[in-house]
């Protein structure tokens, strides 16, 4: 597997305000996600994202990549084995799939994704 880019997200102060500005500049549409506070956003084209408030105990506003992997469970041991950090194990996405977070060396935080 090639683990391709597969979304991204967007943890800002303000959804509405955000979504207004990025509606702008890229002409993005946004869709309701059927999660509580998630809205979808349609690119045009492969990937498309996410768009959410920033949770209370997030440390910052960010931009976050997924990358899909076969396993998130053995992508995880991998990381470790090459001297990265877990920060989020596999994680379920109802009726979509799983999502886990890990550090690399660097401490840059990297998505990735499993589908279901």
């Amino acid at each position: 597997m090639a683990n391709p880019l597969c979304h991204f997200e967007l943890m800002v102060s303000d959804p509405e305000k955000a979504k207004a500005f990025y509606g702008k500049v890229f002409d993005w549409e946004f869709v309701d996600s059927g999660m509580p506070d998630y809205t979808m956003i349609k690119t045009g084209s492969d990937p498309g994202g996410g768009i959410m408030k920033k949770p209370d105990q997030a440390p910052h506003f960010a931009l976050s990549v997924y990358y899909l992997v076969d396993s998130i469970d053995e992508t995880l041991k991998k990381v470790e084995g090459a001297g990265g950090k877990i920060g989020m194990g596999k994680t379920e996405i109802p009726s979509v799939g799983y999502w886990g977070l890990f550090f690399d060396t660097d401490g840059i935080p990297v998505g990735i994704y499993e589908n279901k």
